[in-house]
């Protein structure tokens, strides 16, 4: 199943959500069809909320590609809710394939409440 997203150019936040099974192919196409959308900005924050994924049809080395690219800024914040265990690890992969290149801005989440609270923060950006 594909992922869908939302701008909120006013809290500049681009929420992303999922559910069903998710596969690389969906995780290239999403990332593809965010990037062409003219309301997407590049330094805005992202909310991905994979919660609702029951079934992961990306390993190790999909993770990798993925991480190969950032559509956002090396400063946006990027906060990751999965729900499972393997799903948040390969969420926390990709989390530091983006910080070895550079992006300290990825945090991954068990909940939205704690996702919400640190990508809204006022605090200076990491």
């Amino acid at each position: 199943m594909p992922a869908f997203y939302k701008i909120d150019k006013e809290r500049r936040l681009v929420m992303s959500s999922g559910a069903g099974t998710f596969t690389l192919a969906d995780a290239l196409a999403h990332q593809e069809k965010l990037a062409s959308d003219p309301d997407f900005d590049p330094s805005f924050s992202q909310l991905l909320d994979f919660s609702h994924i029951t079934a992961f049809a990306i390993d190790a080395d999909g993770v990798r590609r993925l991480a190969q690219r950032s559509i956002f800024l090396p400063n946006s914040r990027r906060a990751i809710i999965m729900a499972s265990d393997a799903a948040y690890g390969l969420a926390r992969m990709f989390e530091i394939l983006r910080e070895e290149a550079g992006e300290r801005g990825i945090r991954v989440f068990r909940n939205l409440d704690e996702a919400l609270d640190w990508i809204l923060s006022k605090e200076e950006r990491v």
